[in-house]
């Protein structure tokens, strides 16, 4: 049985608790998350130009972003599973550490498998911060303030979703794509703040289920590679390796995911939901400074400037979208999320290739669809697990939709390719009607929701 066992010089020690620094930790926890945030769209903007640095197809460049998001996805669970272990300090400073680590080795890099390593190391730090924030939120905050916090995170990843493409761009342009590792380099700063006004817990015995978490691993990458190198192999490992975990988890007294969460229905279906979203979302990224590109002849601070405020509308509308959620429930968002995706993904079919300003509006229909969509959604799952499973079944949550983005961005890739023979203007229409359709598939999984709902009420 490969479990590892970790007795920690402390184990099981009573420590004397003190007060948790409420006013100190979001605010700065949150600004953490902006830069993490950033980190992702910052290179969104700079693909057109790493691309042509070193002669790469849009689906090997599209690894920048996919091989990040799926390192991301499965490093977000594993922080989770070992919250229940280890300090929330001390995995928060092991995080940040590889981070700091892997944006030094990316300013430095000048080849392409350099910087894929670096982005790489990078996620496996990154998904420190965001993995480990609902667990100190729900852990040591009050379910009467629980609210604005989540609320203060959510808007910091807005806002860094709306940065990420302008300062990137900007960046990108003047500076060069080398120094976007500088701006992510700078949460080395707050490792010695965290270590202060974080609470000691204590410590006990890890059980880490390393075959599952390789086993995950290998499923979810022998996936997506099968999307890019269409390697029958690699899709028979990714296959074989979810079966050999399907088996394990169901043995194994301290599974990497938890197999009760795969028994309820409902979570699956939100789980569904989540994923096109981020599927639909990340794609859309990863097509508009393509677009803007190659259509428009935009420079990358200019494609930054373009995105920007439809990322920042989502980001003053996230707290807005925390209150309507408290006072009208989860539904209500849900279907409100599918019609705004739905309108956006359907305005840039038919006029994506009008004008840079058409795109700029477009995406604002798209932005803030999103976010109600996602908080939505997270919000439910959160209700419906019980107070055992919250890591293990958030974490999951979370694998689930970084691997739809990821997903989305690496079919992008490959249906580029696949089209390059067609019009420019038909290729993106080709790509913004599958999106189209793929909400669709939500809505239609949100309205089984509804009936398993209604069937269990029944019951």
């Amino acid at each position: 049985m490969t479990t590892t066992t970790i007795t920690t010089n402390e184990e099981h020690s009573i420590l004397e608790p003190k007060p948790f620094k409420e006013s100190v930790v979001i605010p700065f926890w949150s600004l953490t998350i902006m830069l993490v945030v950033m980190n992702t769209t910052m290179f969104n903007v700079a693909l057109p130009k790493v691309s042509t640095e070193f002669a790469l197809t849009s689906s090997t460049s599209a690894w920048i972003i996919t091989g990040y998001s799926v390192v991301f996805a499965i490093a977000t669970i594993t922080y989770s599973r070992l919250s229940d272990f280890i300090p929330i300090r001390q995995l928060l400073t092991t995080g940040l550490t590889l981070l700091g680590i892997a944006s030094i080795i990316g300013f430095v890099s000048n080849n392409f498998t350099m910087l894929l390593f670096a982005r790489v190391l990078q996620a496996a730090g990154a998904a420190a911060v965001p993995g480990l924030a609902m667990i100190l939120i729900t852990r040591y905050i009050p379910k009467s303030r629980r609210g604005k916090s989540m609320s203060m995170i959510s808007s910091a990843a807005s806002l860094g979703f709306g940065l990420g493409p302008v300062i990137g761009g900007a960046v990108t342009q003047y500076m060069g794509w080398n120094f976007l590792f500088i701006v992510t380099g700078l949460v080395l700063i707050f490792i010695p703040l965290f270590h202060k006004v974080l609470p000691a817990e204590d410590k006990k015995k890890v059980y880490f289920d390393i075959l599952g978490g390789i086993l995950t691993a290998a499923g979810v990458t022998g996936f997506l590679l099968f999307l890019t190198s269409y390697s029958l192999l690699l899709l028979a490992v990714g296959i074989v390796a979810i079966i050999l975990l399907s088996i394990r988890i169901r043995k194994h007294n301290h599974p990497f995911i938890e197999p009760k969460l795969f028994q309820s229905k409902g979570y699956l279906l939100l789980n569904g939901i989540g994923f096109a979203a981020y599927m639909t979302h990340f794609a859309t990224l990863f097509i508009m400074p393509l677009l803007l590109v190659q259509v428009f002849q935009k420079s990358s601070a200019e494609i930054g400037l373009l995105i920007f405020p439809g990322a920042i509308l989502s980001a003053i509308a996230s707290r807005f979208i925390g209150k309507i959620i408290d006072q009208f429930g989860n539904k209500v968002l849900i279907r409100f999320g599918h019609l705004f995706l739905a309108i956006a993904a359907l305005l840039f079919t038919f006029f994506s290739t009008v004008s840079p300003t058409a795109i700029l509006f477009m995406y604002m229909f798209m932005s803030i669809g999103f976010t109600s969509l996602t908080s939505s959604v997270a919000n439910e799952i959160s209700r419906m697990l019980p107070s055992d499973s919250i890591g293990t079944g958030m974490g999951f949550s979370q694998l689930s939709q970084f691997v739809g983005g990821a997903t989305g961005v690496a079919l992008t890739g490959v249906a580029i390719v696949w089209q390059k023979s067609l019009p420019i203007e038909s290729m993106f229409q080709n790509l913004f009607i599958g999106m189209t359709v793929l909400i669709v598939v939500s809505f239609m999984l949100f309205l089984g929701y509804k009936r398993f709902e209604a069937e269990t009420s029944e019951d």
